[in-house]
């Protein structure tokens, strides 16, 4: 029986868009539902980072392209960005910590997007998404991204947890999929 619904698929994809459709239908049905997703951030036609932002509207930093000015201080990069770990936490950890306080009898939706790479710098972050994931009140519905490199450790817990459904989203099945997402959801909060 799964607790918890992940979207797994190459970037681009559509990975995020159908968090968010299935986010604004549990959110129109009354669902309570928070969580965060991550969002790219142009600048005159090119990606110069990504942002968090979270389903209560706040939004801050991920990460940015370098400037090689910036290489002084202690960072975490991924290829061409620098990961602001702060501000990625602090919009994120009260999430999490807020959403396992939860003792409704309905279980709560917790949007986790994404559970990649950038994120993974923080360890606070991979505490608290194994403290959610085994909690009983919440289910968490979010992305991770498919197999490349060398494994990351959470995401390949996550992809071979009992209680995870996974789907494979693909440019073939990415607007068709959305009905199955939702059903795997509202199943998991029974």
């Amino acid at each position: 029986m799964s607790k918890h619904v992940f979207l797994t698929g190459p970037p681009g994809v559509g990975k995020t868009t159908l968090i968010q459709k299935v986010t604004q239908a549990l959110k129109s049905a009354g669902t309570s539902i928070d969580g965060f997703y991550t969002e790219e951030v142009r600048e005159g036609g090119r990606r110069t980072g990504f942002d968090v932002v979270t389903l209560s509207g706040k939004r801050g930093p991920l990460s940015r392209v370098s400037s090689d000015s910036s290489t002084s201080r202690c960072e975490y990069r991924v290829g061409q960005y620098i990961v602001d770990v702060v501000s990625f936490e602090q919009l994120v950890l009260p999430i999490l910590r807020n959403v396992n306080c939860g003792s409704d009898a309905e279980k709560k939706i917790c949007v986790v997007d994404e559970v990649g790479k950038m994120e993974l710098f923080s360890q606070a972050f991979i505490q608290a998404v194994r403290q959610t994931l085994t909690g009983s009140g919440t289910v968490v519905l979010g992305t991770i991204p498919i197999p490349k490199g060398k494994p990351l450790d959470l995401v390949e817990e996550i992809r071979n947890r009992k209680d995870v459904k996974v789907f494979n989203v693909s440019k073939e099945n990415r607007n068709s999929i959305f009905q199955d997402i939702l059903a795997a959801v509202e199943s998991c909060r029974k």
